[in-house]
């Protein structure tokens, strides 16, 4: 109950605060927050997550497609029923040890590229992941 109490005071604090200082303020802040982003160095570091993010964004989703090419693949392949749910359940098992790899390098990626930001020698892996993302075979 108290911290219900303390929520709603630190609400109706924050509003008469947030009142008083009034839109003037706001635009204030937003002033000075926007000539902080717009600086040379935040750009830098902005672009660097961009381009990352442009590198390792198809690693997951390449995985899935070929995941999803090879379970039905097997689910319309020749065989009776039977055989033909055994070869799914085998291929999606196989599909989500793929794809789980795919996520964890592209994680080790991300991680060793911070390392790297951070001015670290090794970065860290935990699972012990690559630290490039393996690209899908073509043959699939």
């Amino acid at each position: 109950m108290k911290g219900k109490i303390g929520l709603v005071v630190g609400l109706g604090v924050g509003y008469v605060l947030g009142t008083r200082a009034g839109r003037e303020r706001y635009e204030q802040i937003k002033k000075q927050w926007l000539k902080v982003w717009h600086l040379d160095p935040v750009q830098a570091q902005v672009h660097k997550v961009q381009d990352f993010a442009k590198t390792q964004a198809a690693a997951v989703p390449q995985a899935l497609w070929t995941g999803a090419v090879k379970i039905v693949k097997a689910a319309t392949s020749d065989g009776t029923p039977g055989q033909r749910v055994d070869s799914t359940l085998a291929s999606g098992k196989t599909v989500a040890a793929e794809v789980k790899q795919a996520a964890e390098e592209t994680v080790a990626a991300a991680e060793a590229t911070v390392a790297a930001a951070e001015g670290k020698t090794k970065p860290r892996t935990a699972s012990g992941a690559k630290s490039a993302p393996k690209k899908p075979s073509a043959g699939a």
